[in-house]
């Protein structure tokens, strides 16, 4: 994570349903904010957490009665060997740690040339060090958007290359020059050929805010494949619940989505079916559901392909967690004015940074819930 980072979220809309973000909290909460947000939240949880641990594999094993999973693991101070088995894996361990960059001509021999130039937002971490330079990032997405807007700050030369056209109002507020696809890197040159023919020489620095794949490697034996080219995980019903293996979990795989409450939501539904009060449909039902998916989505699965779909999905699985018992924590459930938030909240990220990101509400940028049915 870079040091300037805030949500792109609102944390009256990102946090958990039992526990608001502190008063003292920008509107936009600060990395820091949410790291120790975060932490307090799992205090209660701490002493079931093992720390500095290196999770090697997780196989399954089967008897006449049900799935287990053999977990071998290794601590990272004393490489002392752990090996445990358990009825059911929640597998949580996050999709933003393997960059994605995208394959384009003379890309590697571009990078063996100037292996300075070519980074991937991942290891980006303050403005400072492009102070000057003639930088083009790729991608204008929440990342892209925001690291063109700290670089350009600091007097960098920024080039926003894209595959769909930026906001005029975002690109505005960023201040820096839109440029087509990248097709071809030409070494010799120091530069870069477009998608519209055209060739952007002389570059310093070239940020891929391209995005992250799914990995695993501690499942190499399931069967079928869960990743093909890392952009999906494939045979999971509801985006969650592995279909021929369901006490095998895949909770917050969903992009472009609110992740707090989403992945609450989700924990609602699995404690419900891993406690026996709420069934899964038979395999065949749920087999249905992820060929529609797959031809709807092809590799990107977990992409919402209208806007705030994120919310109809936690009202989902709101629902469906309550055809079960009623015991335990009740999911989240987005009304009216949380899917109005939802729908507003990148025009107000971009106030909040015009501002100096010191408002604490949405309201205090200028933005109200006008009402069930009125906007």
């Amino acid at each position: 994570m870079y040091e300037t980072l805030h949500a792109n979220i609102p944390g009256s809309l990102m946090n958990y349903k039992d526990r608001p973000f502190p008063q003292h909290a920008w509107a936009y909460p600060s990395r820091q904010t949410i790291q120790d947000y975060i932490g307090d939240y799992a205090e209660d949880l701490r002493s079931h957490i093992k720390f500095n641990i290196q999770v090697e594999s997780v196989e399954l094993t089967q008897d006449a009665e049900r799935d287990r999973w053999v977990l071998k693991a290794k601590s990272t101070v004393d490489d002392e060997t752990i090996k445990e088995t358990f009825d059911a894996v929640v597998v949580a361990n996050g999709h933003y740690s393997v960059p994605f960059l995208p394959e384009v001509k003379n890309i590697e021999a571009f990078h063996k040339t100037h292996p300075d130039i070519i980074i991937h937002s991942k290891y980006y971490r303050t403005p400072e060090p492009f102070a000057g330079k003639r930088v083009v990032v790729v991608g204008n997405g929440p990342s892209g958007l925001d690291i063109a807007r700290q670089i350009t700050g600091v007097g960098a030369q920024t080039l926003i290359s894209v595959r769909s056209p930026t906001p005029t109002d975002k690109l505005e507020h960023v201040g820096a020059t839109e440029i087509a696809e990248i097709v071809d890197f030409l070494p010799d040159q120091q530069a870069i050929q477009l998608k519209d023919g055209s060739v952007q020489s002389g570059i310093d620095a070239i940020i891929y805010c391209t995005g992250f794949l799914f990995s695993y490697p501690f499942l190499p034996g399931l069967a079928p494949k869960l990743l093909t080219k890392g952009k999906g995980v494939f045979g999971l019903y509801k985006h969650l619940f592995l279909i021929q293996h369901p006490t095998l979990v895949f909770p917050g795989l969903l992009m472009k989505a609110v992740p707090f409450p989403l992945s609450e939501a989700q924990a609602a539904v699995v404690a419900a079916v891993w406690s026996n009060s709420l069934l899964l449909p038979p395999v065949e039902e749920q087999e249905k559901w992820e060929r529609g998916l797959r031809e709807e989505r092809g590799e990107n699965l977990h992409t919402f392909p209208t806007h705030g779909g994120d919310g109809l999905y936690i009202n989902a699985l709101h629902d469906w967690a309550l055809e079960g018992s009623p015991a335990g924590l009740e999911a989240p459930f987005w009304n009216d004015e949380s899917r109005w938030e939802r729908s507003i909240f990148a025009d107000a990220k971009v106030r909040f940074e015009q501002r100096g990101t010191q408002a604490k509400t949405l309201k205090e940028l200028g933005f109200v819930y006008p009402g069930e049915g009125n906007w």
